[in-house]
């Protein structure tokens, strides 16, 4: 028997899970979690419990013994790191309680049940991999146009780089030695400039950077935002749901669905046509100028994500990037499976597991 791991990505709605034998998946599952499941709690961390019980429960359910040599999660959001694999410890552990973690996002459970359910099981490692806070930014790429607040990224990390890695080995090349940019297409948008391995500039695809997605809201012009606050019309967590859930296209059309608008611009629907256009003229815009932090040499631009899978978004983002650079394109996410090789990876000692200090 090789190698087996168990895979833990918690969503705002579900929990993926899968069990990989080596290379191979042998369990792919999604958890889907009700509105009125998840009511009964405050807080998502409050959900942690809940979750690792679902998750044993499958195990148990499929005839799949507590028997892994490693658990790996979904990382969180807490302080910035570099990218790579981890080993959970204490000090992660705390950081995710503690309140450092900047969003109270459910991707922060990943390391906390992964690193729980390994504990119980002799001999069993527990990780997280290229989490959304990697920062490996360049030094131009930190600093804004007000000293009082420094540029960070929150971006797909994990997805981005997995499909950047998949693609090299596609034509032959090291990831290493290529100069990409990656635009992963989701309920957020991540754009990222990967230059020779390192992402050397990406926007804030959570809270407030780059283009508007189905429910992000991307840069906004900041007079009118400050202006806003004090209006007295809002409340800070009401402007906090403007920046990211009731934002993007579900703020313009009443929807984060991307199919459903898509249907309605087949059905004539003028209205739906221009916002989700004006999306992709964003996306395109973005997407083009991390060609300059690169100098213009770019090997390839690499469009992922759900959205990546719509002929309408690839065509009309091909007609405005494709001068830069080749366009490849790779529908959905490869999450779990980076997950799982990630930790592979580190088990055969082909990666050394970083410790987070």
């Amino acid at each position: 028997m090789g190698m087996l791991i168990l895979v833990i990505n918690p969503g705002s709605t579900s929990t993926k899970m899968a069990v990989y034998e080596d290379e191979k998946p042998k369990v792919l599952r999604t958890i889907n979690h009700t509105a009125d499941e998840l009511k009964q709690f405050d807080d998502v961390m409050e959900q942690q419990e809940f979750r690792k019980q679902l998750v044993l429960h499958e195990l148990h359910e499929m005839g799949i013994p507590l028997r892994f040599d490693a658990v790996i999660g979904r990382g969180g959001l807490v302080k910035p790191i570099a990218g790579g694999v981890y080993e959970i410890n204490q000090l992660m552990l705390d950081d995710t309680h503690s309140g450092i973690a900047l969003h109270n996002h459910a991707c922060n459970l990943g390391c906390l049940i992964a690193y729980e359910i390994a504990s119980s099981i002799p001999g069993c490692r527990s990780f997280i991999a290229d989490p959304g806070i990697v920062d490996e930014l360049n030094d131009y790429a930190r600093i804004s146009g007000s000293p009082l607040m420094q540029r960070i990224c929150i971006w797909h990390a994990l997805n981005q780089r997995a499909i950047a890695r998949r693609y090299a080995a596609e034509v032959g090349r090291k990831y290493e030695d290529l100069r990409l940019i990656v635009c992963h297409m989701g309920g957020g948008i991540s754009i990222a400039a990967h230059d020779r391995g390192r992402a050397v500039d990406a926007n804030n695809a959570l809270d407030g950077e780059g283009p508007f997605s189905p429910e992000r809201a991307g840069s906004l012009p900041a007079a009118d935002l400050i202006r806003l606050c004090f209006s007295g019309k809002y409340n800070e967590k009401q402007l906090l749901k403007r920046i990211a859930g009731q934002a993007g296209l579900n703020a313009h059309l009443g929807t984060n669905n991307v199919k459903e608008v898509l249907e309605r611009i087949n059905d004539g629907d003028t209205r739906a046509e221009l916002v989700l256009n004006a999306m992709l003229y964003h996306v395109a815009k973005n997407i083009v100028s991390e060609a300059a932090v690169l100098f213009g040499q770019v090997d390839a631009i690499l469009l992922t994500g759900g959205l990546a899978r719509s002929e309408y978004i690839i065509s009309r983002l091909r007609e405005r990037i494709e001068w830069v650079a080749p366009v490849r394109v790779f529908p959905g996410e490869d999450e779990m499976e980076a997950l799982g090789l990630n930790a592979l990876a580190v088990l055969r000692g082909e990666r050394e597991a970083k410790e987070y200090v």
